[in-house]
């Protein structure tokens, strides 16, 4: 692979001296608009001096092979016109080894408080043998991961020093608008404490991909790459706003668009972590689809804002709220649903049990409903306190998410009412090893038709590690069993 070259702008002097010229010859009316006062340029200097101390450069050290689900490049779920675009950054091996030998991969975090949490992109930690911080003072301190979240793409991370450590201010990724300044510190490439600034490009951007529909993110221009992920993203009072995760390539490297974590979100699942291990999120049991310009005329709409309801999961906080196939929903728990996209990350941060009103468009009228939210199953990747995997039994222990099979699907697949659950997120190393993907449809659990969410998890409520479960899945045509062992403490 050919080596970067750094390169010089020479053209800088000369455009700048065509600029004066100008200047001095431009006749009266140009050269007074030239006099005029220009709005000045931000100077991040002084909140670099300021916060570049609580930026921590991480290295998490693998002794064997990294597991598939681990912090993938491509991302799982994309669309497939898309695989190769969507991009995570856990930095790059220090040594050009094979994925099954030891190696180092880098990349940046930031310190939270003064008593050494840091926080950090899941993908930069995943099922990593050792990880290490490095501060702006060249201290080296061992972390331990206090617990990790792939979901949000979130890890917390510990260190022990002697003495209050510098720590950064958390601000309200809410507040952000297209066209602010923001400012990134990291590691791109192992070059500590690179600074890269740009502005906010678009908010609440949802990428489409199925292993983070709960999250809506920052879209920025802010140069990101290799070693960036997991570093902050600061506004111009010097407040972090965003965790720098992933950039939109087709080469690999930085194209002029970037995502960051709102640190609002982050920090919920900060604290559930620090509390209990793990993060929960909301449910509300529904598929939902944008509202197309189709729908718009078929419906007779004013306006293609809103989310239409594709199916209500049964025993679900839609169905006994009263959501049908068909509502559209326009409003959740105060705040407009503009796109489809909107819904999931709100629902994801509603605390489960917590009742909130929906306003729906239910033929024709609007109307507004409560609902009280339930729990969405734990990702059965993430890690507990003490860097273990979070004890995992039912569903969860097969590393599977499933969803409804949808009324287009089962007409495809020739499936009756009430036949298969659809595979919507793979996330467990067992389930990615047996070739398990999104879209293939679970017929049977040990020879048990399954034929909505809550019958697979009816039908696995009973697995825990050690167990073997068989299950007859569908892709196109063919059906096939395939036999799935949940991994006990000691194969771990």
């Amino acid at each position: 692979m050919s080596q970067p070259r750094l390169v010089s702008n020479r053209l800088l002097y000369g455009l700048l001296g065509c600029a004066l010229s100008v200047g001095i010859v431009t006749p009266g009316p140009v050269a007074r608009a030239q006099s005029a006062p220009t709005a000045a340029l931000p100077d991040f200097t002084g909140i670099v001096q300021k916060n570049a101390p609580a930026v921590v450069h991480v290295e998490a050290k693998y002794s064997a092979r990294r597991p598939k689900s681990a912090g993938g490049m491509p991302l799982q779920g994309v669309d497939p016109g898309q695989a190769e675009i969507f991009r995570r950054f856990f930095g790059m091996p220090m040594m050009p080894s094979p994925e099954e030998q030891a190696h180092t991969s880098l990349g940046s975090g930031f310190i939270i408080s003064s008593d050494g949490y840091i926080l950090t992109n899941n993908h930069v930690v995943d099922h990593a043998d050792i990880v290490t911080v490095r501060l702006q003072d060249r201290r080296t301190l061992t972390a331990k991961v206090i617990g990790t979240d792939p979901t949000y793409d979130i890890a917390l991370l510990k260190v022990s020093a002697s003495g209050p450590l510098p720590a950064v201010t958390i601000g309200d990724s809410r507040l952000l608008k297209p066209g602010q300044w923001v400012l990134a510190i990291g590691s791109p490439f192992g070059f500590d404490y690179t600074v890269t600034q740009g502005i906010v490009s678009a908010v609440g951007r949802n990428l489409g991909a199925r292993d983070q529909p709960s999250t809506s993110f920052i879209q920025t221009d802010v140069p990101i790459n290799r070693g960036n992920s997991g570093g902050p993203l600061f506004n111009l009072q010097g407040q972090v706003v965003g965790i720098n995760s992933q950039i939109y390539s087709d080469t690999g490297g930085y194209q002029g668009i970037a995502f960051s974590i709102p640190i609002d979100l982050a920090m919920n699942a900060v604290d559930q972590l620090k509390a209990k291990g793990y993060v929960t999120r909301g449910m509300l049991g529904v598929e939902i689809k944008p509202v197309d310009e189709d729908m718009v005329k078929a419906l007779k709409l004013d306006t293609s804002k809103g989310a239409i309801v594709v199916s209500v999961s049964p025993d679900s906080a839609a169905q006994k709220a009263g959501l049908q196939s068909g509502d559209i929903i326009l409003a959740y728990n105060g705040h407009d649903i503009v796109q489809g996209a909107d819904l999931p990350p709100m629902v994801a941060m509603t605390k489960p049990g917590t009742t909130v009103p929906i306003t729906v468009l239910h033929d024709g009228k609007e109307k507004t409903i409560d609902a009280t939210i339930g729990t969405m199953p734990r990702d059965q990747n993430a890690l507990s306190p003490m860097g273990k995997a979070a004890p995992s039994s039912g569903a969860d222990a097969l590393g599977l998410t499933v969803e409804n099979v949808d009324a287009s699907a089962r007409s495809q697949l020739g499936l009756k009412t009430g036949e298969g659950v659809a595979i919507a997120n793979v996330s467990g190393p067992v389930a990615t090893q047996a070739g398990l993907q999104p879209g293939d449809v679970i017929l049977m659990v040990n020879q048990r038709k399954v034929g909505s969410v809550e019958a697979f998890r009816a039908a696995t409520a009973g697995v825990k590690p050690g167990d073997t479960v068989l299950l007859l899945v569908r892709r196109g045509d063919s059906s096939n069993f395939i036999a799935l062992t949940v991994p006990s403490a000691k194969d771990e």
